[in-house]
Parts: C-alpha cells; sequence; structure tokens
C-alpha cells in the first residue's frame, strides 16, 4: 500500500514511518504499516473533504501516523504506549503542549470502544475502522483474524465469528460522511458474517 498526497505530510511524519518500518514486529499482520497507510490516507480524504487546513491537518496527520506506535512495544495499552513513544519523539519538533494535546486525544479517540470527544478525533476513530464499512473488508478482516490467532484473542473460526458479529453490532460510526458512505456497507458485511455464522453452526 502506498501512503498517498505525500508532500503534505509534516517531516515528524516520515521519522515515525521510518521507526514504524523498522520496528513493527513481523506477526503484526493488521496492526502493520500498511494498516497505518491506509488510516493515514482515510484521514487525508477527510481532510480534503472537509476543506481542513494548516496546523490542524499537520495534527491530525502525525495522530493518523502514531496512532499503532504502540505496537512496537505491546498490543496492551498501545494507545498510551503510541503517546509515549511520541512523546520522545516530538519534542525534537516544533509543537506546542497544546498541540501535542490535541493529538494525544486524537489517538486516545482509537481505543476501542471508541468515545472521540471532538470533531478531530471523530475523524481519527472512523478512519481507524473505515474498512468495517467498505468492499475490502474481507481482506482486513482476514489480517485481523490472523493476528488474533497469535495472540489467542481467538482460537478458531467460529470464535471469530461471534467477535466480530459483536463488534460490528456495537460499533457506531461518528462523522456524518461515514454514517453517509459507510453504514449500509457495514450492515451488509454484518448480515453476510451472521449467515456465514449459521452455517458454520
Amino acid at each position: 500500500m502506498l501512503l498517498y498526497n505525500k508532500s503534505s505530510y509534516p517531516t515528524i511524519c516520515y521519522d515515525l514511518l521510518r521507526r514504524l518500518s523498522e520496528q513493527l514486529p513481523d506477526h503484526l499482520t493488521y496492526h502493520c504499516l500498511d494498516h497505518t497507510f491506509d488510516v493515514a490516507n482515510t484521514s487525508n480524504m477527510y481532510i480534503e473533504h472537509y476543506n481542513i487546513d494548516g496546523r490542524s491537518a499537520e495534527l491530525i496527520r502525525i495522530a493518523a501516523v502514531a496512532h499503532d506506535m504502540g505496537y512496537i512495544e505491546s498490543p496492551v495499552e498501545h494507545e498510551e504506549r503510541s503517546i509515549q513513544i511520541l512523546s520522545e519523539i516530538i519534542k525534537d519538533y516544533d509543537y506546542d503542549k497544546e498541540e501535542i494535546e490535541t493529538i494525544n486525544g486524537m489517538i486516545r479517540a482509537t481505543k476501542i470502544p471508541q468515545n472521540p470527544k471532538n470533531f478531530f478525533e471523530q475523524i481519527i476513530a472512523d478512519s481507524d475502522l473505515d474498512y468495517l464499512g467498505r468492499n475490502d473488508y474481507d481482506v482486513w478482516s482476514e489480517r485481523l483474524y490472523n493476528e488474533f490467532l497469535h495472540f489467542n484473542i481467538v482460537s478458531n473460526q467460529l470464535e471469530w465469528l461471534d467477535a466480530q458479529i459483536k463488534f460490528l453490532t456495537n460499533h457506531k460510526y461518528h462523522t456524518q460522511w461515514a454514517i453517509d458512505n459507510r453504514v449500509k456497507t457495514k450492515c451488509h458485511q454484518l448480515e453476510l458474517l451472521k449467515k456465514h455464522q449459521a452455517e458454520l453452526s
């Protein structure tokens, strides 16, 4: 996967992407560099759709690239680990305390269950789970299933289907764009999952 609109990203993002490329464990089949690109590209779409520019667009792009940095260390509380790793890197760049807190809030907004507290946090939260309402859901779902198997979160397909059905049932999009453009496909995916579960049961 490629990062779109690369010239719009601030310098720190290239440092973060280099670290992710070098340090993310190979067993992360979902929370990998491709996922980071996917979230960044989706965030870029929101930035353009809602005409967000200047420093605000920078902060969104940084949060998108940094949101899963914690997986370098562990999946446990990875959002807070991401914030901690970022704090050691961002001090070498020109961002003030308020801007860093804005970025941190966006990273925390990706924690499940999502609870974004402002519009920028809604953008990152929806970007992180954009695939739930897309036609490539199966591709990303398979990647996440393999990662869950690695971490013993599920042990077979039925457990996975049960977990996914519960997740999609409880999940909601926050931005109006996602509500208008992702909910219908997500609901269709949910019905397919239920059908598959019934066939395997």
